[in-house]
């Protein structure tokens, strides 16, 4: 069975992010578990650079400084591939190579062992989301809606230890934007995993239902 992960806060401290000497922004909060921090602006104001620092993998160019802290334990010299970090994207990228339950498969823990324990574990996870009897199911053939919930769902196989959301309603519909906001956001809640949304959709904020920080500006309650 997957281990599931000691839920704990997620701190950014004093964190500050420039480019060529022009900070793009400066924030200091502390995601609950369970809850959803959104960070919203306009494109370019360095809202995808503020996810990219917290989960370890910040573009060279440009230059941060501050804390990232889980509970107690200083994430922010630590490698990538050691943060545990859930990320979705505004795409799914799924493996065009691998089934649908074989992209759930993949990112399961290697401390799960045993080819049927780890395909249980996916064909349950599919069937969370409404997607029984998807495991052996080409990702090419799937719709939108059910490709955001396979990306989901492999997340959260991964026992992240916090999410890190990048837009990922952007590219849907009206309609399934909304289910899958509710989708996201019930699952968070349910493992007690800390978030940060990027945004400039006032009604993702709206659905997170955390603290909003606009770039440049102050949290609101």
């Amino acid at each position: 069975m997957l281990e599931i992960p000691e839920t704990r806060p997620l701190t950014l401290s004093d964190v500050t992010i420039r480019l060529a000497e022009r900070t793009l922004l400066a924030v200091s909060a502390t995601v609950m578990p369970g809850e959803v921090l959104t960070i919203m602006g306009p494109s370019g104001s360095g809202k995808s650079a503020l996810l990219a620092f917290a989960g370890g993998f910040l573009d060279p160019a440009f230059d941060a400084s501050g804390r990232l802290l889980i509970g107690k334990e200083d994430l922010t010299n630590v490698a990538a591939n050691r943060r545990h970090a859930g990320i979705l994207f505004q795409d799914p990228l799924l493996f065009p190579h691998l089934s649908v339950g074989g992209n759930i498969v993949f990112a399961v823990p290697p401390s799960v062992r045993g080819r049927e324990t780890r395909r249980a574990l996916a064909e349950r996870a599919l069937a969370e989301v409404g997607l029984a009897g998807f495991f052996d199911r080409d990702p090419e053939t799937l719709s939108g809606g059910q490709k955001a919930r396979v990306a989901l769902q492999r997340v959260l196989v991964s026992a992240p230890h916090f999410l890190l959301l990048d837009e990922p309603f952007s590219k849907l519909d009206t309609a399934l934007r909304q289910q899958m906001r509710e989708l996201v956001f019930s699952r968070a809640r349910a493992a007690g995993l800390p978030a940060i949304l990027v945004t400039h959709d006032s009604a993702d904020a709206e659905a997170a239902g955390g603290a909003v920080i606009e770039i440049g500006g102050e949290a609101k309650p």
